[in-house]
């Protein structure tokens, strides 16, 4: 009896197959500091998403801190060389060590932004969402060494996002970055979306390997 029920726990471990990371909880950072994660991020990769499909360039999210809330703007070049935004914000998941954020473009539907790896200067980030569906992969400067992407993809597929289906973002005329701290935008509705033909240009600089700071 016992060798039978043995043997029936043993098929059923079988049955079952190894864990799959994309099906386990998706881990995050320990703690992110808003004051320091604010300013300018430049899209490096991302996950194809049919809300990005008018962006072919140049894709650019700014974060400011306004009070209890974060201050969206997220900018990108069409096809016709225009600059597209949008804005919105974002609220703090509690108990997340602010690594987990609800973000509003069009209220009141909210989205996860989940900070998954990032550097301990604040360089390099992935972020991604728990039904891994999204993610992105931003840089501080409009380019990245591809070794700091392949490790960024590495992370992603690791926790069980497809790597292979990341695309690059072309930084062709990188928008100009505003620095941490800077002051929010005026208080208005949570998001709106306009157009402009006004091209920008900055210089990028290299950065060094770094580490990620560990998932919780």
């Amino acid at each position: 009896m016992a060798m039978l029920a043995c043997l029936s726990g043993a098929l059923m471990v079988l049955a079952a197959g190894p864990a799959r990371a994309e099906d386990a909880p998706l881990p995050t950072v320990n703690a992110v500091d808003l004051a320091r994660y604010a300013g300018s991020w430049y899209e490096i990769s991302k996950l194809p998403n049919r809300f990005q499909k008018q962006c072919v360039a140049d894709t650019q999210a700014e974060y400011r801190l306004d009070g209890d809330i974060v201050r969206v703007i997220n900018r990108c070049r069409t096809s016709t060389g225009e600059l597209d935004d949008i804005k919105g914000r974002a609220k703090v998941v509690p108990g997340s060590g602010n690594a987990k954020l609800k973000v509003t473009f069009f209220w009141p539907f909210y989205g996860d932004y989940w900070v998954l790896a990032l550097d301990p200067d604040y360089r390099e980030v992935l972020v991604g969402a728990p039904d891994r569906k999204y993610a992105w992969i931003l840089s501080r400067t409009p380019t990245l060494p591809q070794e700091r992407v392949d490790a960024l993809l590495q992370r992603a597929q690791a926790l069980g996002f497809d790597a292979a289906a990341f695309v690059p973002t072309p930084q062709t005329q990188p928008l100009p970055a505003v620095a941490p701290g800077g002051a929010a935008p005026a208080s208005g509705p949570s998001a709106q979306r306009s157009t402009s033909a006004q091209p920008a240009a900055m210089t990028t600089a290299a950065l060094t390997p770094r580490p990620f700071s560990s998932a919780r």
